[in-house]
């Protein structure tokens, strides 16, 4: 009878530690950013938000008491990769969720192979114009370019009113930035600006001696450039080499400290539209930059801030549907459907400022800024902001 007895309390202690194992599993989301390739100048902040997140929220209990888990995938700097990542991420891994990719071009490649799988995705720097409407599952944190770019000519004008000639430089080869020359361009349009010449060039190029000779010969007041964080950098660098002494305005490409060391001393002065600043005053994006701070010794970049908002707009969604019915009684596929349905319905108070979602999936936020790069020696610099 005895032994029985401990049989059967045995048994009982083995289901209650297979139960309790049950419910301790993680809720594993999906990273999928760029980790090597020149994007990764971009992709390493967004990695450094997307952890500081998950430290955060499961220091404060996660999912109603379920911590989360974030899987990587290296979604590098084209469009094969970040196919790769996706694919992965949701056949492999069987992620709830995507936030990613970090190009809008990879985003228009991969985005579609999610959409199929009814897999949520969360775009945390996919700004070109179009991206929300790839499908039902596809939404981004990160505000379209034609919502933020107009801010820093509108800036450039107020620093100069005597601008009128304005050269552009765009690389050809990215869908971020030919959407974003073609926000930028019909805002100097708007304002009433001569634009004087358009230069292209590829995202891989190092010397830009034809296309900046064409800027200085067109006696150009102003100069704006859309570009990733190498080329972009560089294209600034040649710009005052070359002897011109006007301002430039950079896209959203040069939203990362990572193009200080580009650029370098030659940076000072850039203005740079964004979408996060350290300086906003709510809780919730204080705590965020102090908790920054603390791990990486420094503020927190618009990338790192938009990677944090994207994973926490995942969990907050998660934990209204928790709420109403246990997470661990859904299969993944209903899961899935219904994570990407709260996400549309709900409204974030994020590092970003309030955010929610139109039903195409595009964000509504209300706070933007305008920063000028400051540099305090070769390589350092920081952003110095303003409204």
């Amino acid at each position: 009878m005895k032994n029985a007895t401990k049989l059967l309390l045995g048994a009982a202690l083995g289901l209650a530690s297979a139960a309790s194992a049950q419910k301790a599993a993680p809720i594993s989301l999906g990273v999928a950013v760029a980790q090597t390739s020149n994007v990764s100048l971009f992709g390493q902040e967004q990695v450094a938000g997307a952890k500081l997140a998950e430290q955060l929220i499961n220091a404060a209990g996660g999912v109603n008491g379920t911590p989360i888990k974030l899987v990587y995938q290296d979604a590098g700097g084209d469009e094969n990769g970040a196919i790769n990542a996706f694919q992965n991420l949701i056949n492999k891994n069987r992620v709830l969720g995507i936030v990613g990719p970090t190009l809008s071009q990879q985003a228009f490649a991969a985005d579609p192979i999610a959409e199929r799988a009814k897999v949520p995705v969360l775009g945390i720097s996919n700004t070109a114009k179009g991206v929300p409407q790839i499908g039902t599952y596809v939404a981004r944190v990160s505000a379209p370019i034609a919502v933020i770019a107009p801010a820093a000519v509108k800036q450039a004008l107020k620093l100069n009113p005597k601008i009128k000639k304005v050269a552009v430089m765009y690389a050809q080869n990215d869908a971020f930035s030919v959407s974003e020359t073609e926000t930028f361009q019909s805002t100097l349009k708007a304002q009433g600006l001569n634009i004087v010449t358009v230069q292209k060039s590829l995202t891989t190029d190092t010397d830009f001696t034809t296309q900046v000779t064409a800027v200085i010969n067109s006696g150009a007041d102003l100069v704006v450039v859309s570009a990733l964080a190498a080329d972009g950098g560089n294209i600034v660098k040649q710009l005052r080499q070359f002897g011109y002494k006007g301002l430039i305005v950079g896209g959203n490409g040069f939203n990362t400290a990572n193009v200080f060391p580009v650029c370098q001393k030659d940076c000072d002065g850039v203005l740079v539209a964004q979408a996060y600043s350290p300086t906003q005053k709510s809780a919730v994006n204080q705590k965020f930059v102090s908790e920054y701070r603390k791990l990486y010794k420094k503020d927190p970049p618009q990338f790192a801030a938009q990677a944090y908002a994207g994973i926490q707009v995942f969990v907050d969604a998660l934990k209204v549907i928790d709420k109403k019915k246990k997470l661990s009684t859904w299969d993944l596929a209903a899961l899935r459907t219904e994570l990407n349905k709260q996400v549309l319905a709900g409204q974030y108070d994020t590092p970003l400022g309030e955010l929610r979602f139109d039903k195409d999936g595009e964000v509504n936020q209300k706070e933007f800024f305008v920063a000028r790069i400051k540099m305090k020696d070769a390589k350092n610099g920081s952003f110095v902001f303003g409204k």
